[in-house]
């Protein structure tokens, strides 16, 4: 039986445990980033072709109309019976049903499977840094991209940069958003809070620090 004239002491032992490995957890939830409360998990979109990409179109039992290309600067490529497609911008599960849909006239039931092995990515795939970085640069986007991921490949902040009001500028439905980040707690203390995800397009901006 639970006794209330001695408050929580007065909890059997399974039920004080329950309390405290709960509590931690709300507290955590309350604490969350405010700068990215409201949010919706961020989807990871599939990768579009871009231009100089290297593919490898498989055609399931006909090897002799499967093909390694390149995305050409017009963004198009050439494969055995369906020549000048256009593969940028389009996903690979795009650009194999297009494969297939030309391929029925000579294949009975084609089946395709396009897989991106070089990235080179457009401009619409990149996600870039700039300002108070060690190094300002423009990198590939992939599944999975972390701000960490970005830092790494900027080789970390400058001795002037006020990491802790950094924004990212992300282009969305209803025009251009910015978010913020606290790039000083990710790097320097392990807050991986602030570990977010990026998407294609993102550009993570680092102020200089009034002094």
């Amino acid at each position: 039986m639970i006794r209330r004239d001695r408050g929580l002491f007065s909890l059997p032992p399974l039920w004080r445990c329950v309390r405290w490995c709960v509590l931690p957890l709300l507290l955590g939830a309350c604490t969350a980033n405010p700068s990215l409360v409201g949010q919706p998990p961020p989807a990871t979109p599939e990768y579009r072709i871009g231009p100089f990409d290297t593919l490898n179109v498989f055609v399931y039992r006909a090897p002799e109309l499967s093909a390694v290309v390149t995305v050409r600067p017009d963004g198009r490529i050439s494969t055995p019976l369906v020549p000048d497609i256009v593969a940028l911008n389009k996903t690979p599960t795009q650009l194999a049903a297009a494969i297939e849909q030309r391929l029925k006239t000579y294949v009975k039931a084609p089946i395709v499977t396009v897989m991106v092995t070089g990235f080179e990515g457009s401009p619409n795939n990149e996600v870039r840094v700039i300002g108070q970085v060690g190094q300002p640069v423009a990198i590939p986007y992939h599944a999975q991209l972390s701000l960490l991921d970005l830092m790494i490949a900027a080789k970390g902040l400058t001795p002037f940069a006020d990491g802790n009001d950094a924004v990212i500028i992300r282009r969305e439905s209803g025009g251009m958003k910015r978010f913020g980040v606290r790039l000083n707690d990710l790097l320097d203390r392990g807050d991986l809070s602030q570990n977010v995800a990026l998407r294609p397009g993102d550009t993570l901006f680092v102020p200089e620090a009034l002094f």
